[in-house]
């Protein structure tokens, strides 16, 4: 069992006072904000490596890098080795989509075919900036910064990486029969 899914199991729906204030995203706006020391905040959902906490009827996601905040071991922060290819900074972008999750679905987005595309670009300077194409399950969905917000901070977690541009697309719409086999059949959409 991942330490995300002990969380899940033992900490859902339990009230924790934060051990240290904390940078979290807001959801659904995406925006950082800091929740201070000995707030009161209730589990929600635990999935890739972030948790979603609830704090005075709103909603936060709180990076698995940042769990010390809630008196649980840190998750460390995603990382490549200094001289690492071309391909595994990409593999690792790959890697890091698959750990984000809308807040209110329990696949990934990557599984849920909501990632169109991702390109890595090495520019003169040598800085590489990443820019990802993904769309959402509806044009309506209020969770797109959230999942932005979400992926970018996780591939900056790499030091090759300087700047992840995220661009929210709706053509082509996306459609169930975009998701994986596995995706559909977690949901229980055949």
């Amino acid at each position: 069992m991942s330490a995300m899914e002990q969380i899940e199991g033992l900490y859902k729906g339990q009230e924790m006072p934060l051990q240290r204030d904390v940078e979290v995203i807001s959801i659904p706006f995406g925006k950082t904000v800091t929740l201070t020391e000995d707030s009161l905040v209730s589990v929600m959902q635990a999935k890739g490596s972030s948790v979603s906490v609830a704090f005075e009827g709103r909603l936060f996601l709180i990076e698995g890098a940042n769990l010390d905040a809630l008196g649980l071991e840190a998750l460390p922060r995603p990382t490549l080795p200094e001289g690492a290819s071309e391909e595994q900074i990409e593999q690792f972008v790959w890697d890091q989509l698959r750990t984000c999750f809308d807040p209110e679905i329990p696949v990934d987005i990557v599984e849920l075919g909501l990632v169109y595309g991702c390109r890595v670009e090495r520019l003169l300077t040598g800085e590489r900036i990443v820019t990802i194409r993904m769309t959402l399950t509806a044009p309506g969905c209020g969770m797109g910064d959230v999942i932005a917000a979400d992926a970018r901070n996780k591939i900056l977690g790499a030091p090759q990486i300087s700047k992840v541009h995220v661009e929210i697309v709706f053509d082509p719409p996306w459609s169930r029969e975009m998701m994986s086999e596995e995706a559909r059949l977690e949901l229980g959409m055949f």
